[in-house]
């Protein structure tokens, strides 16, 4: 067995579906479907229970699911290890500002543990540039939010988070159990400096072209609202500080939580890292 067809079977029995597989793993479904009935032939066995229901695993698959991804681990120490004796054993992180995240808090423990030699920078940045410096060069790999220009990026989905109004604690919104964006019409919206992301810009103005200040970080953002009584989008889980209230947001799309990196990079401590990623956002 090839470990590039236990990285396919692994794919779809986490996602238990061919389609976000594929997705996951930047190829097409079809040729990924042969692969695991290849697979299949090769171990003598059905992987999965495939009806028009959905995928489940079968008992045999199971059991190649607890082997192959101790096979894929021992294969990635391997190649950490060749890079660390290389002199290759570091890699720089970049985040989004003010991301206190219990995601992230429990990838950088696993991290540490599965590579404590390896010496990891971060690289914070301000809400202007959601790829993290990745596309300047800065950075190896990023844990941001989407959606960006994804242009010579590889990108793995971690989670999506529902997103609400950010609001005044006395704005005459602030007290309703839902809004929709038609109710935030005619508000001020902070907004983002000019040249940012034109995808990231839309998404968090909601989708049309707003009018308000202009901020750079998420302390500037609720000062705009508490200050001017200003607007915007904020992720509803999150506290939102004194004075101010988030308020559920019911037609917005979710705030998704991403690792990206460059397209063809095959430092194994990035691909060991976003592995560790999915594993530690898994548990949201």
């Amino acid at each position: 067995m090839e470990l590039r067809t236990l990285r396919y079977f692994v794919a779809v029995a986490e996602e238990l579906h061919f389609g976000r597989a594929a997705v996951r793993l930047h190829m097409s479904q079809p040729p990924l479907s042969r692969a695991i009935r290849n697979l299949e032939t090769e171990v003598g066995a059905a992987l999965f229970h495939r009806s028009p229901a959905g995928v489940g695993l079968t008992a045999a698959g199971s059991v190649l699911l607890d082997e192959a991804r101790a096979l894929l681990d021992r294969a990635e120490l391997a190649r950490v290890r060749v890079a660390a004796a290389a002199g290759a054993a570091a890699v720089t992180v970049g985040v989004l500002g003010d991301s206190a995240d219990p995601g992230a808090t429990r990838l950088a423990d696993a991290y540490r543990r599965r590579h404590p030699r390896v010496h990891v920078s971060v690289r914070e940045t301000d809400l202007t540039d959601p790829t993290c410096g990745l596309h300047a060069g800065l950075v190896d790999v990023a844990l941001t939010r989407g959606p960006f220009d994804r242009t010579g990026l590889a990108v793995r989905e971690l989670r999506a988070d529902p997103v609400g109004a950010l609001l005044r604690a006395d704005d005459p919104l602030a007290g309703r159990g839902g809004l929709e964006l038609a109710d935030l019409a005619d508000r001020r919206w902070f907004l983002f400096p000019a040249g940012t992301d034109p995808l990231w810009q839309s998404y968090w103005n909601g989708g049309r072209v707003r009018r308000g200040p202009v901020v750079r970080t998420v302390q500037e953002c609720r000062q705009a609202v508490l200050w001017n009584g200003t607007v915007g989008m904020t992720l509803a889980d999150h506290p939102p500080g004194e004075g101010l209230a988030v308020v559920p947001l019911a037609d917005m799309p979710p705030s998704r939580v991403l690792a990206a990196w460059s397209q063809g990079d095959t430092n194994p401590l990035i691909r060991s890292f976003v592995e560790i990623a999915a594993a530690a956002y898994r548990r949201d």
